[in-house]
Formats: C-alpha cells, structure tokens, sequence
C-alpha cells in the first residue's frame, strides 16, 4: 500500500472514533492521540512526489480562500493599466492583524470554468504587470505586502510571448527588489519557477509545509532529463524541492506547519497557522528602517546559490 493511501485510510478511521467519542460519550482519547501520531509520522515520512501531489490536490486553500479566513474588507484591484486584468492573479488591500496591507496572490480556480478565467494560477503578462502596479501603491502609502504564491509556472502560450511574459516577469522582479516597504511572500500550494519568483522576492519568504518550490515542474524536469515524464517521482526526490529541503538549503525562512494530511483537510487551521506566521515576520520587519530593506532583500537574493570554494573570476588585464 502506498504511504498516502495508508494515510487516508488511518485518517478515515480517526475520524470514525472521534465521531464514536462524540455520540457515544465515551472517553478514547488515547486511541485518538496514537492515531494522530501515527498519521503525523507517516506525513513527515512523505517522500518528495506526494508532497507534490498534496500541493496540487484540488480541495487545497487558494489566496481567495486564505484571503476570507485570515484578513477583512479585501478591496480587490484590477488591471495593468494597459488594458488587461489578469484573473490568475488577485490584488488589492485588506485588513490584517490591525494594520493595511497590500496583498497579491496567485488564484487557481474550483472548477473547469472558473480555470478558464484563472488559468489554473498561471498569470500571462498583465498578471504580472498588475501585480507591480499595485505592490507599486504599498510604497506609495507605506503598506506592507503579502504575497501567496501558487502557480505551476507563468502561462506558456503563445500570446503571452508575443506580450512578453519574461519581461513582465523580470520588471515584477525588479520591483520587488527595490521597493521600501516589508514584503513577506509564502508559497502556499505550487511554486513553479519564474512564474512563482516573479510575485516571490520579499523580505521573508515562507513554505507551507506540503508546497514545494522550484525552477522547473517533476514532469518537466524528468523529460528534459531523461525523455520520460514518468520519472517525475525521481526527479522531484533529485530537485531538493519540497520546505524542509528548501529551508536547510537557506532558500526559504520558515516552514510553516499544515494540519494532519495536508491544508485540505482544515483549511481554518492552515490558515491559523499561516497567519500567525506572517504577522510574526510583518513586526519583525515593521520595525526596520525602510531604506535599509531594499538592500538587504538584494543580499539575501544573491546569497543564494554561492557554491563555497568555486574559483574566482578572473578578468584579463585591462579589462573591467
């Protein structure tokens, strides 16, 4: 049996003896509390494929829904200013933890016809656009930003080239990195390449525990590698993609714990925790002077990556 079924299966049955404990009376926390541990080691045991199948599972919180449990009055904002506005992607400003925020996310859709509209989370170029615009307004009126991250990657098609998805994503980049407010991004399901780090450069960077992050998709990865999506479990185990990798490589700053068998199954307490998380960081930054942020954004990024002992460049006399 697969982890994940077995995991399944004892959840059912978790569920089952709470509901027994609740009509009955009777007093099984025991048996609940060795259950739950057995399914809490189990999740910790995922290897890297499942984790990825978690971050994509259909039921799994979008931005709209974290929006609704975590913050008040979300005022969305629409358009580029250039006559587009993306559904793939939703901003605007919210009440959170007592202060004002600017928040951007990518938004998957629940159904075949709102993924129409959302794309599945996969913004073009006025997505990105629209983004900066209004991260643009954070500094403009000294808003912090928040920025969930859930996407396979940038839309691959054709008018997205013609339109210059890779530019919009670069000045989206650009933007982030110099602007003087905080920025706290999280990945809370998909982070796939440029797509995610074009809404991903922020001060704090967080993971859901069951996200993953990486340049390219398994399934991309495996059949550029070996011309076989099939290995996708082998490549997603080799991309060192999932938080508690990505964390000990010193990419991202926090894991931020899921309940028992992923976000899906107690969105409010996903969204509890993510919350906690980023109000923790936001006082950390609020008390930051904000010209220094840009800087230190632009070293945390360029430290990443740094292999230690890799040889210098050297330039030719003369040259610059």
């Amino acid at each position: 049996m697969r982890i994940d079924e077995l995991i399944a299966e004892l959840q059912e049955k978790l569920a089952e003896l709470k509901r027994l404990t609740r009509d009955s009376g009777l007093d099984a926390s025991p048996q609940i509390a060795e259950l739950a541990e057995e399914v809490a080691r189990l999740s910790l045991g995922r290897g890297a494929w499942e984790q990825v199948q978690l971050a994509r599972h259909p039921s799994r919180p979008t931005t709209m829904d974290y929006l609704g449990l975590m913050m008040d009055d979300f005022y969305e904002l629409h358009g580029d200013r250039l006559g587009s506005d993306d559904g793939a992607i939703v901003a605007g400003l919210a009440k959170f933890a007592g202060r004002t925020v600017v928040v951007v996310g990518h938004q998957k859709g629940k159904n075949l016809v709102e993924n129409r509209i959302r794309r599945s989370g996969m913004a073009g170029p006025g997505g990105y656009r629209k983004a900066a615009r209004i991260m643009g307004l954070g500094e403009r009126y000294g808003f912090p930003i928040i920025a969930l991250i859930d996407t396979p990657g940038a839309y691959p098609g054709v008018k997205a080239e013609e339109h210059n998805i890779g530019g919009a994503i670069a000045d989206s980049i650009y933007t982030m990195l110099r602007l003087r407010t905080p920025i706290v991004a999280a990945v809370i399901g998909e982070g796939g390449s440029g797509g995610a780090l074009g809404i991903g450069v922020g001060d704090r960077l967080l993971m859901m525990e069951n996200a993953y992050y990486s340049v390219i998709s398994p399934e991309g990865c495996a059949a550029i590698l070996w011309g076989d999506r099939s290995r996708a479990r082998e490549a997603a185990a080799a991309l060192r993609l999932t938080a508690h990798d990505l964390l000990d490589l010193g990419v991202i700053d926090e894991v931020v714990q899921e309940p028992t068998g992923g976000a899906h199954t107690d969105p409010q307490e996903a969204a509890r925790s993510l919350g906690e998380a980023l109000r923790r960081h936001m006082d950390e930054l609020g008390g930051m002077v904000p010209g220094e942020l840009p800087g230190l954004r632009r070293s945390k990024f360029r430290g990443m990556g740094i292999c230690e002992g890799a040889m210098p460049v050297m330039h030719e006399q003369g040259g610059e």
